[in-house]
């Protein structure tokens, strides 16, 4: 994961050089994981070489203002097609050992077969690169990859959980169980999350680290609050969990209250149609716009006009639900005051009666209320706004969660497996 490069001095005594660390993704970079390219981007701004591996590649995603030299430098996974064979001819050689070998043999084409055929093609670069650790973002795709290229090569992995992966992981035969057992370390997103995982995997409890999504504050402008009429606006994709039809209710109490106010959900997803139809059913068109997936660079404008950020999350039908969505702090970066629900990682954020306000699950009723006070009194949002931005500034900068991620990885250089 973390290898120091070494550069010979005149003299001919080599020290030590630029830091250089491996990540596996399962799609990199992604408009839905933009946390994992603002860390990929600071790691390197900080002086550290990163070998980003990339198991899909994105498609039909909105265009963004990546880093060219960033993207261009992703290996991407070739496709089963092409990944088949040439793994088949890695098994030939004497790059893997004669354990991997029965071991893709015995697993045939079982579930998750791709997984042993990702790791060697993985695995067998990064030992030509001397790297000796991976990180992973997710408990998912990536991480059970990296698993299998601990088995394969003796290479330790660590990996980061956020949301769903941990409060409603899917079955796999490398379970999350096995994925926290077996890596040296375990970030997660939020202190509410390294608990619920102290609790579920106690003997793994020195090894789990709360590392926040980190934000790039530069990016953001306090808000002007100038949005007449005052400006709501919600930032997700659009599935259950955000809660975007109870925002929709909202609306509607507002304006039967003779509230004005314009809403703005920036997102797409499955429930699109859905939402569109709620809108239109209590006669929104004009108040409420989905505006479909946006630029960062327009999310960002949006929020310099913006009066009010709102999020009401929810838990879904299987148990899954936001951790520490990055949109709130990004909104916080945009010193908008934040009303969203008490769920998971989100009260580490957003704390009731200094940056925003925290109301039930489910409930339009509470959740239109809290908007309409800061409606009515813009100076009480701006109060609130200046608050978030400063905490924003104090406890998620991207430059402070890279620093941490660059200790731990360093701590585990080289770690025994």
């Amino acid at each position: 994961m973390l290898r120091p490069a070494v550069a010979s001095t005149a003299s001919g005594i080599q020290s030590s050089a630029m830091q250089e660390v491996a990540y596996l993704f399962e799609r990199f970079p992604s408009f839905g994981q933009t946390f994992s390219y603002r860390e990929v981007a600071e790691l390197e701004r900080q002086g550290t070489k990163v070998h980003v591996f990339s198991i899909r590649r994105p498609v039909d995603e909105p265009p963004q203002e990546w880093d060219k030299q960033i993207v261009g430098r992703v290996h991407y996974l070739p496709e089963e097609k092409v990944l088949v064979p040439e793994v088949d001819r890695i098994l030939r050689s004497k790059a893997v050992s004669d354990a991997t070998r029965a071991a893709v043999e015995k697993w045939g084409r079982q579930s998750d077969f791709l997984r042993l055929y990702q790791a060697i093609y993985v695995g067998t670069r990064l030992k030509e690169e001397s790297l000796r650790n991976v990180h992973a973002h997710f408990a998912g795709m990536a991480a059970r990859t990296a698993w299998w290229i601990r088995e394969f090569f003796g290479i330790a992995y660590s990996f980061t959980a956020h949301a769903n992966d941990i409060f409603a992981p899917r079955d796999f035969v490398v379970s999350l169980a096995k994925l926290v057992e077996n890596a040296p370390a375990v970030v997660t997103v939020s202190d509410f999350a390294v608990r619920l995982l102290q609790e579920r995997f106690p003997q793994s409890a020195a090894k789990l680290h709360r590392v926040y999504n980190g934000v790039d504050l530069s990016r953001f402008s306090p808000s002007d609050f100038a949005g007449s009429p005052p400006a709501i606006v919600s930032i997700g994709r659009l599935i259950e969990k955000k809660g975007f039809g109870d925002l929709i209710s909202a609306c509607a109490h507002l304006r039967s209250r003779g509230c004005a106010f314009t809403c703005s959900i920036i997102g797409e997803g499955p429930l699109e149609e859905s939402l569109r139809a709620r809108i239109a059913a209590e006669a929104l068109e004009k108040s409420v716009e989905l505006t479909g997936p946006q630029t960062q660079e327009e999310i960002a404008a949006r929020l310099a006009h913006a009066t009010i950020f709102a999020l009401p999350c929810t838990r879904g039908a299987d148990g899954g639900m936001d951790n520490l969505p990055t949109v709130i702090m990004e909104a916080m970066a945009a010193g908008l005051p934040v009303i969203s629900t008490p769920l998971a990682g989100i009260p580490e954020m957003v704390e009731p009666g200094v940056n925003g306000e925290l109301v039930p699950e489910r409930d339009p009723a509470a959740l239109s209320a809290a908007i309409e006070r800061f409606i009515s009194d813009p100076r009480h949002a701006r109060v609130f706004g200046n608050r978030g931005r400063e905490i924003a500034r104090e406890k998620f900068s991207i430059e402070t969660s890279a620093r941490q991620l660059l200790r731990l990885f360093e701590n585990l250089q080289g770690a025994a497996i």
